[in-house]
């Protein structure tokens, strides 16, 4: 898919690159300073003792850390090693990212091509006839998402959690993006009968007189039309619609410890109470009352920015949900936490991103790669505590790179609104059943469980 060969390395892929570099200097920088326990690793962070004063030269991403090598004896021979990689794979990332979504229109031709083979009309789609001004959004959303997993992810693998630093503002960018730029969502060909509200069209050659192409966002609605009930002002349901998912999420962010000795009525109150007293208080209630706030303004405000922050708002529920039922039901059938809150949170962040409808494929491909992963960390390590948000990651990396042929196969059943609520409620039921029989087995033949961080 990404023949090296076949890439024109050009100035604008060059400046790609250094871009990607630096992004991963950033991830660098969060994977050591906003760890459960920072390390002194990172150029641009503290240095610590009996190490010699930093060069402006050490903080090049990439080149810098071959001078940070004679912190080897703090740190450890190798130390430089994962970092310097970090920095190199996320420039070639981004050039290869690039090539694919904006040299090669990869995430909207494959779309439109479909479509047109649907209704046979022989037409072969350049893929130069698509505008730039419809991938150039959607890439740069994809290199911050890709960031924030990239750091998320290595402190998962060291530490097995995942720190609210980088989803919070993660989440906030997807949010701002959203409002701001609906094209940074993931992109749609479409031949609608109607000029979109939002969307950008794609002039087709003469021999397609009477058709009309345009890339469009992903909408909270898609593949469907947007519905007249997710309209903003004066449509008070909509607004209600964004603040459930809002406050769903400030409720995410809050401490909770559940502490049922004493019943479910005492537990519950405790919980609100605790709860009430963060949302009166900063940070989180500056977050929280602003959140809101900023959400009725845009309700206000008017049509696209609601339309993509709305989309942007559903996805962090629902994608969200998704993994919050999976820990619910998970420790239920096992009797222990089966996994961490750090992955709803992840989730909720990636769900600002790329909408919901990606997430819930997102929410069937992880297990795939957290299979052979867990399986990997058993044989090689012995230890049964898998960090899965690298492998949440690495679902939604795979949905967003593949999403048109993806979405080709299986849009037909995001049109069928009883469809996908349907599988995902018989899965969460399945995965009850199966966990708790797993259970059983493993506690007769082993006397221990798996729990998934």
């Amino acid at each position: 898919m990404f023949p090296l060969a076949a890439i024109q390395f050009s100035l604008m892929q060059l400046g790609v690159f250094f871009v990607g570099a630096a992004l991963g200097a950033l991830a660098n920088w969060a994977i050591y300073c906003l760890a459960w326990n920072p390390r002194p690793i990172s150029p641009w962070g503290p240095i610590p003792d009996g190490v010699p004063s930093r060069r402006w030269s050490d903080r090049l991403p990439v080149l810098g850390w071959n001078g940070m090598r004679r912190e080897s004896t703090v740190h450890g021979s190798w130390f430089w090693g994962r970092p310097l990689l970090i920095e190199l794979s996320m420039g070639i990332g981004l050039v290869l990212l690039c090539w694919w979504e904006v040299d090669q229109r990869g995430l909207v031709l494959g779309q439109l091509q479909q479509l047109l083979q649907d209704a046979q009309v022989p037409l072969a789609f350049p893929r130069t006839a698509i505008p730039l001004s419809a991938v150039w959004p959607t890439f740069w959303s994809h290199a911050i998402l890709i960031t924030l997993m990239v750091a998320a992810s290595f402190i998962d693998f060291d530490e097995k959690i995942i720190p609210d630093e980088i989803t919070v503002p993660g989440t906030l960018i997807g949010l701002l993006l959203a409002a701001c730029l609906p094209m940074s969502l993931l992109p749609l060909g479409t031949f609608p009968q109607a000029p979109p509200e939002i969307g950008i069209e794609v002039p087709l050659p003469q021999i397609a007189i009477g058709l009309k192409a345009y890339v469009e966002p992903t909408l909270l609605a898609s593949p469907n039309e947007w519905s007249p009930q997710f309209r903003p002002a004066p449509n008070w349901r909509s607004l209600a619609l964004g603040q459930f998912c809002w406050w769903l999420w400030c409720f995410a962010l809050a401490p909770r410890i559940w502490r049922g000795r004493r019943g479910v009525w005492r537990a519950t109150s405790v919980i609100c109470r605790r709860v009430l007293r963060e949302f009166c208080r900063p940070p989180l209630g500056v977050i929280a009352w602003g959140g809101a706030l900023a959400i009725a303004a845009v309700w206000w405000w008017g049509t696209v920015a609601w339309m993509g922050l709305l989309t942007a708002l559903v996805g962090l529920a629902m994608s969200g949900a998704m993994i919050w039922i999976v820990r619910i039901v998970g420790s239920a059938a096992m009797g222990r936490e089966a996994m961490g809150f750090g992955d709803v949170t992840l989730m909720m962040m990636v769900g600002t991103f790329l909408g919901w409808q990606a997430c819930v494929i997102v929410f069937f491909v992880a297990p795939f790669a957290g299979l052979i992963g867990g399986l990997m960390q058993l044989i090689t390590k012995r230890d049964d505590v898998i960090p899965y948000g690298p492998f949440l990651c690495l679902g939604a990396l795979f949905v967003m790179v593949y999403w048109a042929g993806v979405w080709n196969r299986v849009s037909f059943a995001f049109q069928l609104g009883w469809l996908v609520p349907a599988v995902l409620l018989f899965c969460f039921v399945m995965l009850g059943i199966l966990l708790f029989i797993w259970q059983q087995i493993k506690r007769l033949l082993f006397g221990q469980a798996t729990r998934m961080d």
